[in-house]
Protein backbone atom coordinates (compact mmCIF):
# COMPACT_ATOMS: atom_id res chain seq x y z
CA UNK A 1 0.00 0.00 0.00
CA UNK A 2 1.35 3.79 -0.66
CA UNK A 3 2.32 4.87 2.92
CA UNK A 4 0.98 7.74 1.93
CA UNK A 5 -2.42 7.04 1.65
CA UNK A 6 -3.28 6.53 5.70
CA UNK A 7 -1.65 9.79 6.07
CA UNK A 8 -4.29 11.64 4.07
CA UNK A 9 -7.25 9.79 5.31
CA UNK A 10 -6.24 11.37 8.21
CA UNK A 11 -6.11 14.42 6.76
CA UNK A 12 -9.18 14.37 5.31
CA UNK A 13 -10.74 13.60 8.91
CA UNK A 14 -8.86 16.17 10.40
CA UNK A 15 -10.27 18.63 7.64
CA UNK A 16 -14.01 17.26 8.56
CA UNK A 17 -13.25 18.73 11.98
CA UNK A 18 -12.94 15.18 13.65
CA UNK A 19 -10.44 14.30 16.41
CA UNK A 20 -8.52 11.51 14.41
CA UNK A 21 -6.99 10.60 17.92
CA UNK A 22 -10.63 9.37 19.43
CA UNK A 23 -11.08 5.61 20.18
CA UNK A 24 -13.79 5.15 17.02
CA UNK A 25 -11.13 6.23 14.49
CA UNK A 26 -7.70 5.72 15.69
CA UNK A 27 -7.52 3.21 13.06
CA UNK A 28 -9.69 4.65 10.36
CA UNK A 29 -7.18 6.32 8.38
CA UNK A 30 -5.13 3.31 7.73
CA UNK A 31 -8.84 0.91 7.23
CA UNK A 32 -10.08 3.47 4.80
CA UNK A 33 -6.37 3.73 2.70
CA UNK A 34 -6.65 0.01 3.05
CA UNK A 35 -10.63 -0.38 1.70
CA UNK A 36 -10.06 2.12 -1.11
CA UNK A 37 -6.65 0.47 -2.24
CA UNK A 38 -9.35 -2.74 -2.74
CA UNK A 39 -12.20 -0.83 -4.20
CA UNK A 40 -9.74 0.25 -7.10
CA UNK A 41 -7.73 -2.75 -7.65
CA UNK A 42 -8.81 -3.06 -11.07
CA UNK A 43 -5.67 -0.28 -12.25
CA UNK A 44 -3.35 -3.49 -10.90
CA UNK A 45 -4.99 -5.77 -13.53
CA UNK A 46 -4.98 -6.17 -17.12
CA UNK A 47 -6.49 -7.49 -19.47
CA UNK A 48 -4.37 -10.05 -20.36
CA UNK A 49 -4.04 -11.47 -16.56
CA UNK A 50 -7.83 -11.67 -16.38
CA UNK A 51 -8.20 -13.63 -19.44
CA UNK A 52 -5.66 -15.36 -18.98
CA UNK A 53 -5.68 -17.51 -22.06
CA UNK A 54 -9.21 -18.70 -21.42
CA UNK A 55 -10.07 -18.80 -25.05
CA UNK A 56 -12.13 -22.10 -26.36
CA UNK A 57 -12.45 -23.27 -29.81
CA UNK A 58 -16.05 -23.15 -30.82
CA UNK A 59 -18.42 -23.30 -34.01
CA UNK A 60 -21.19 -21.19 -32.04
CA UNK A 61 -21.71 -18.26 -34.23
CA UNK A 62 -25.09 -17.51 -31.54
CA UNK A 63 -25.37 -15.10 -29.43
CA UNK A 64 -23.60 -15.60 -26.14
CA UNK A 65 -25.40 -13.66 -23.23
CA UNK A 66 -23.97 -13.22 -19.37
CA UNK A 67 -26.80 -11.90 -17.67
CA UNK A 68 -26.80 -9.49 -14.06
CA UNK A 69 -23.38 -9.36 -13.70
CA UNK A 70 -23.24 -7.51 -10.43
CA UNK A 71 -20.80 -4.46 -10.38
CA UNK A 72 -19.69 -1.97 -7.85
CA UNK A 73 -17.53 0.90 -9.04
CA UNK A 74 -16.90 4.58 -7.83
CA UNK A 75 -17.55 8.15 -9.58
CA UNK A 76 -14.74 10.10 -10.36
CA UNK A 77 -16.52 12.82 -9.62
CA UNK A 78 -17.81 12.27 -5.96
CA UNK A 79 -15.59 9.18 -5.06
CA UNK A 80 -19.14 7.83 -4.00
CA UNK A 81 -20.40 4.35 -5.06
CA UNK A 82 -22.18 3.63 -8.06
CA UNK A 83 -23.60 -0.20 -8.18
CA UNK A 84 -25.67 -1.69 -10.55
CA UNK A 85 -25.62 -4.88 -13.11
CA UNK A 86 -24.08 -5.36 -16.64
CA UNK A 87 -25.53 -7.43 -19.34
CA UNK A 88 -22.55 -8.87 -21.80
CA UNK A 89 -23.50 -10.41 -25.09
CA UNK A 90 -20.90 -11.73 -27.92
CA UNK A 91 -21.50 -13.35 -31.33
CA UNK A 92 -17.92 -15.91 -31.36
CA UNK A 93 -16.25 -16.10 -34.59
CA UNK A 94 -14.43 -19.21 -33.69
CA UNK A 95 -13.47 -18.84 -30.06
CA UNK A 96 -15.40 -18.46 -27.15
CA UNK A 97 -14.34 -17.05 -23.88
CA UNK A 98 -14.28 -18.80 -20.24
CA UNK A 99 -17.81 -17.83 -18.38
CA UNK A 100 -16.17 -16.45 -15.57
CA UNK A 101 -13.58 -14.28 -17.51
CA UNK A 102 -16.77 -11.98 -18.55
CA UNK A 103 -17.80 -11.32 -15.06
CA UNK A 104 -13.64 -10.77 -14.29
CA UNK A 105 -13.61 -8.26 -17.00
CA UNK A 106 -16.59 -6.06 -15.91
CA UNK A 107 -15.15 -6.34 -12.30
CA UNK A 108 -11.19 -5.74 -13.79
CA UNK A 109 -13.25 -1.82 -15.10
CA UNK A 110 -15.57 -1.42 -12.64
CA UNK A 111 -12.81 -1.25 -9.91
CA UNK A 112 -11.21 1.85 -11.38
CA UNK A 113 -12.15 5.84 -10.62
CA UNK A 114 -15.37 5.46 -13.61
CA UNK A 115 -18.08 7.36 -15.07
CA UNK A 116 -20.98 4.65 -16.18
CA UNK A 117 -20.78 5.99 -19.76
CA UNK A 118 -17.08 5.05 -20.50
CA UNK A 119 -17.57 1.69 -17.73
CA UNK A 120 -19.70 0.48 -20.76
CA UNK A 121 -17.39 1.16 -23.46
CA UNK A 122 -14.37 -0.43 -21.68
CA UNK A 123 -16.14 -3.62 -21.48
CA UNK A 124 -17.64 -3.88 -25.14
CA UNK A 125 -13.96 -3.24 -26.49
CA UNK A 126 -12.05 -5.49 -23.74
CA UNK A 127 -14.64 -8.47 -25.30
CA UNK A 128 -14.21 -7.34 -28.40
CA UNK A 129 -10.38 -7.28 -28.59
CA UNK A 130 -10.25 -10.94 -26.42
CA UNK A 131 -12.99 -12.63 -28.57
CA UNK A 132 -12.63 -11.00 -32.34
CA UNK A 133 -16.43 -11.01 -31.68
CA UNK A 134 -19.15 -10.15 -34.68
CA UNK A 135 -20.57 -7.96 -32.35
CA UNK A 136 -20.89 -7.44 -28.43
CA UNK A 137 -23.07 -5.71 -26.78
CA UNK A 138 -23.39 -4.25 -23.85
CA UNK A 139 -25.93 -2.48 -21.14
CA UNK A 140 -25.19 -1.40 -17.80
CA UNK A 141 -28.19 0.03 -15.43
CA UNK A 142 -27.03 1.26 -11.60
CA UNK A 143 -27.71 3.30 -9.14
CA UNK A 144 -25.40 6.32 -8.16
CA UNK A 145 -25.07 7.00 -4.68
CA UNK A 146 -24.10 10.87 -5.47
CA UNK A 147 -27.58 11.20 -7.02
CA UNK A 148 -28.83 9.41 -4.38
CA UNK A 149 -27.14 10.78 -1.06
CA UNK A 150 -26.26 14.07 -2.20
CA UNK A 151 -27.37 16.78 -4.35
CA UNK A 152 -30.83 16.01 -5.76
CA UNK A 153 -31.58 13.53 -3.20
CA UNK A 154 -33.49 10.84 -5.64
CA UNK A 155 -33.63 7.59 -4.43
CA UNK A 156 -35.71 5.81 -7.17
CA UNK A 157 -33.75 7.12 -10.37
CA UNK A 158 -31.04 4.40 -11.87
CA UNK A 159 -28.96 5.31 -14.84
CA UNK A 160 -29.07 2.87 -18.39
CA UNK A 161 -25.91 2.79 -20.42
CA UNK A 162 -25.72 0.84 -23.51
CA UNK A 163 -22.97 0.53 -26.23
CA UNK A 164 -23.39 -1.73 -29.18
CA UNK A 165 -20.29 -3.12 -31.29
CA UNK A 166 -20.38 -4.77 -34.68
CA UNK A 167 -23.66 -6.81 -35.48
CA UNK A 168 -25.36 -5.25 -32.71
CA UNK A 169 -24.84 -2.14 -33.86
CA UNK A 170 -25.74 -2.65 -37.57
CA UNK A 171 -28.48 -5.38 -37.25
CA UNK A 172 -31.96 -4.45 -35.53
CA UNK A 173 -32.65 -7.43 -35.55
CA UNK A 174 -29.69 -9.10 -33.68
CA UNK A 175 -29.90 -5.92 -31.17
CA UNK A 176 -33.46 -6.77 -30.90
CA UNK A 177 -33.04 -10.34 -29.67
CA UNK A 178 -30.55 -9.37 -27.53
CA UNK A 179 -32.84 -6.04 -25.61
CA UNK A 180 -35.34 -8.72 -25.48
CA UNK A 181 -32.92 -11.52 -23.92
CA UNK A 182 -32.43 -9.24 -20.94
CA UNK A 183 -35.87 -7.88 -20.63
CA UNK A 184 -34.95 -4.34 -22.26
CA UNK A 185 -37.56 -4.70 -25.08
CA UNK A 186 -40.91 -6.67 -25.90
Amino acid sequence: MNPQLPHHYREILLGLGENPEREGLLDTPQRAAKAMQYLCRGYAQSLEEIVNGALFASDNDEMVIVKDVELYSLCEHHLLPFIGKAHVAYIPTGKVLGLSKVARIVDMYARRLQIQESLTRQIAEAIQEVTCAAGVAVVIEAQHMCMMMRGVEKQNSTMDTSVMLGAFRKSYNTRHEFLKLIGRSK
